[in-house]
């Protein structure tokens, strides 16, 4: 792909941008009504890690296929395509409400999130330059984190029983679909995408390959058990859903300052910087005595462990040509989805305390931190460029 300046004005970010915020505020709704709604569905409290990890192996396969989609009907054709699976999958879940059935389609429903994931960043990352993938990426990041907050505050007015919360989640899906529909221009150009041979896959930056699994590691949890490990607290039971919007909008309100610092430092102590932010926010979750320093650590939790993913996705495709954006975005999304199939798990089998979840996220924050800190330290031995790395 011609990636000229002129090529690239071409390549305009408000469809995606758009249809991505609608879809963000319905997976965010989403992701605290499924485990809190079992009950109101007579299913057994114990699917609930199941579901999260059902869903991220569903990522996970479905970041393994979107390539040849992409390439065969264009970026936003599969943007669509893909809505519209997700769409399905939630009706499914509403018409037949079973162990099973849910558990598929929360499958589906990941293999359908990883196919928005891919399009809506390969899409904005198609830029001529890495600050200008930086600022989209950005902008893709706050749309999504910040429809996410908007979300989870949706449970509070619309409850978690009945049909009505799942009839709104499909509504908002269908207005993302719009976007698309409507604007028909400013998509990459087709083109033949590139796969990344198995010698460049050996000098993509493990540091971008760790940050992408830690970030899954890390929201795995999060998106799956946070919501009725936070409703399990009988002091703040009653502010789930205004504490996983301190979450997300934590995330939201860090991406600024993740585009600004990105191109300016390695980005290797950077994401060093951020678990150490984060291992903090974890003491603060587990001593804070009022409401208002609970509230606060949370929304630290969410800015540090969202900044991971961008921060790493921009370094593994910072020295890429245009044709094979969409293959390291692949590779990227299945190192995460690879986390949080496996975060779930790890988070409720690896401790029976009552703060198993806030232990395992301190822990997955603290190793990140010391291995990035000396990933970096070696770049700056080697004498390689600051923002490099």
């Amino acid at each position: 792909m011609d990636t000229s300046p002129t090529n690239c004005k071409l390549n305009n970010p408000a469809a995606p941008v758009i249809g991505l915020s609608f879809f963000a505020i319905a997976s965010g709704f989403l992701m605290s009504l499924i485990p809190l709604s079992l009950a109101n569905f007579k299913l057994d409290s114990a699917l609930v890690p199941w579901l999260a990890s059902v869903f991220y192996l569903g990522l996970l396969i479905g970041a393994t296929t979107i390539e040849r989609i992409v390439a065969k009907t264009g970026h936003r054709i599969a943007f669509i395509l893909f809505l519209c699976l997700l769409i399905l999958s939630v009706a499914t879940m509403l018409v037949v409400p079973t162990a099973s059935i849910w558990l598929v389609a929360r499958f589906i429903a990941g293999i359908a999130v990883a196919g928005v994931f891919v399009v809506v960043e390969s899409w904005l990352l198609m830029a001529d330059t890495p600050k200008a993938r930086a600022k989209r990426l950005g902008l893709y990041m706050m749309a999504l984190y910040g429809g996410s907050a908007c979300g989870q505050l949706a449970i509070g007015p619309l409850g978690t029983e009945g049909t009505t919360p799942y009839l709104f989640a499909i509504s908002l899906l269908g207005l993302a679909i719009l976007a698309p529909l409507l604007i028909t221009s400013g998509q990459p150009e087709r083109q033949q995408q590139q796969k990344l041979a198995l010698k460049e896959l050996k000098t993509l930056s493990r540091p971008a390959i760790l940050g992408c699994l830690v970030s899954g590691l890390l929201l795995g949890p999060i998106y799956g058990l946070m919501p009725v490990y936070i409703a399990s607290q009988a002091d703040y039971a009653d502010q789930t859903g205004l504490l996983m919007a301190c979450i997300i909008i934590g995330g939201m309100l860090v991406q600024p300052l993740v585009s600004y610092l990105s191109t300016r430092m390695s980005k290797s102590l950077l994401m060093a910087m951020f678990c150490l932010l984060g291992t903090l926010s974890v003491l603060g979750i587990l001593k804070s005595s009022s409401f208002n320093m609970m509230a606060l650590s949370y929304l630290l939790l969410g800015a540090c462990s969202f900044a991971l993913y961008p921060i790493a996705i921009t370094l593994a495709c910072d020295l890429l040509p245009a044709a094979k954006i969409v293959s390291a975005t692949e590779l990227m999304l299945l190192s995460y989805s690879i986390g949080s199939v496996l975060g779930p798990i790890l988070a409720v089998k690896l401790s029976d305390a009552s703060d198993n979840i806030i232990f395992y996220l301190g822990g997955c924050l603290l190793t990140t931190s010391i291995y990035m800190l000396i990933k970096s330290s070696e770049r700056i031995s080697a004498g390689q460029t600051p923002v490099a790395g």
